[in-house]
């Protein structure tokens, strides 16, 4: 009998769900500081008198910052552990988010985001696996789904938060990152959560590690099925980061690092400049951060569509389907300027956005061994967030050389190439079997 075993034999239960809650907080912060630079951007651009290739640099530093906390939160969460490194990173992002709303110039906003983005890379990599290895196998992709639901509350919350406080005066947009801070609230609920049982038997602490298992079983609060007896796999030996990009790891490290590095400048090269383009094209402040505040209602129902097909299918068919939606969306919203179809279509770009993130949450970490989960969800998602740092100054030169279209035919050509990536590259289902029970060799 392994420890895996009873965990996967856990009933849906309120355990399930104060997981799912406690993370979907945590992420409710992350995910409304990451884009608050978006909604501040009209108001710093009028402030600071920026222009928008400063503004680039800016938003090009924060996600700079996201693949630094990404590659090292995850070293870090196989080293200390995935609890710990959970909560240091919320601690990191809303203090360093609060150095974002006393800048006093580009310069100093433009580290003060860079530090920020480290601490939210790393939460969002610790987060998701943390939660890989605290529920039963046949769950993760729902409750993966559900938690990134409800963590993206925070995007409305802060757009519509946004709108308000730029509303104040001249000066109002610094409130933004003063609401980024609030994540500190989310350490008084986290203080429960159990360290990853599988992180504390890979590090030789077998007694730990089912201790935390019989905490979680009384958690559940009610009788549970009997154990189903499975032979143990055998651990693999230590292994190195570099088998991350050789053998049947390293097909499966490069997709995961093309769709990561695609979906998030697509989404970010979009929802980073549609306020300050719509604003720059006549519209109003107000209505600028308004319609794009009432698209990002799209994301919460975006996420749940992940959960029909997460636990259920491989990565090849929801993924293509999801990603080529995503690109005719992206292009309608740049082939219109009525208020109506901005909001229609941002709201289809979020939705779908947001449904082919909940799946790649769930994909990422099963994909790797335990013993390296962490630093190879880190090193994926991260090149999203590298890459990324360079997305925001093409979208900025694509716009000032070729026009406000071509940046959401641009958005539209990455999800394609999504789309093309996965239909070539994805394991077929029978390899997302969970690694921590059948992790892959390494050869």
């Amino acid at each position: 009998m392994t420890l895996q075993a009873r965990l996967d034999r856990l009933p849906w239960s309120r355990y399930q769900w104060q997981v799912a809650g406690t993370l979907a907080l945590c992420f409710a912060f992350e995910l409304a500081d990451i884009n608050s630079f978006a909604y501040a951007a009209p108001a710093v651009h009028q402030a600071l008198r920026i222009g928008f290739r400063a503004i680039s640099v800016v938003t090009a530093a924060g996600f700079l910052g996201m693949f630094t906390g990404a590659a090292l939160g995850g070293r870090l969460a196989e080293r200390f552990g995935r609890r710990r490194g959970l909560r240091a990173s919320v601690v990191w992002f809303s203090v360093f988010s609060l150095a974002n709303a006393a800048a006093p110039d580009a310069a100093t906003l433009t580290a003060a985001r860079f530090l920020t983005g480290c601490g939210l890379g790393a939460m969002t990599v610790v987060a998701v696996t943390h939660l890989a290895e605290l529920v039963p196998a046949n769950q993760r992709g729902r409750l993966q789904a559900c938690t990134l639901a409800a963590g993206l509350l925070g995007i409305p919350a802060m757009a519509f938060s946004a709108r308000v406080v730029i509303g104040l005066g001249p000066q109002g947009w610094r409130l933004i990152f003063v609401l980024g801070a609030l994540g500190l609230v989310s350490l008084v609920i986290t203080r429960w959560l159990p360290e990853s049982p599988a992180w504390l038997l890979a590090h030789g602490r077998a007694a730990e590690a089912a201790d935390a298992v019989a905490a979680i079983e009384t958690r559940v609060g009610r009788p549970l099925p009997p154990v189903v007896v499975v032979a143990p796999v055998p651990v693999p030996p230590r292994l190195r980061v570099r088998l991350l990009f050789f053998g049947p790891l390293g097909r499966r490290t490069v997709l995961l690092m093309t769709v990561w590095v695609l979906l998030t400048i697509s989404y970010y090269g979009f929802a980073s400049f549609a306020p300050a383009l719509l604003h720059d094209h006549g519209f109003t402040l107000t209505h600028s951060v308004g319609y794009t505040a009432l698209t990002t209602l799209g994301a919460v129902p975006g996420a749940l569509l992940a959960w029909p097909v997460a636990d259920r299918f491989g990565m090849r068919g929801p993924i293509t389907v999801l990603s080529l939606l995503f690109a005719a969306s992206g292009v309608a919203y740049g082939l219109t300027f009525a208020p109506a179809a901005i909001v229609v279509f941002g709201f289809l770009v979020a939705a779908l956005n947001q449904a082919l993130v909940a799946l790649m949450y769930s994909y990422t970490p099963r994909l790797f061994p335990v013993e390296i989960r962490a630093t190879a969800t880190g090193l994926c998602y991260g090149a999203g967030r590298l890459l990324n740092a360079f997305g925001p100054l093409v979208v900025g030169q694509i716009y000032l050389t070729l026009g406000y279209t071509p940046v959401f035919v641009f958005v539209g050509a990455c999800g394609a190439l999504i789309a093309v990536s996965v239909l070539l590259l994805a394991p077929r289902r029978a390899a997302l079997a969970p690694v921590a029970e059948r992790a892959p060799s390494p050869a």
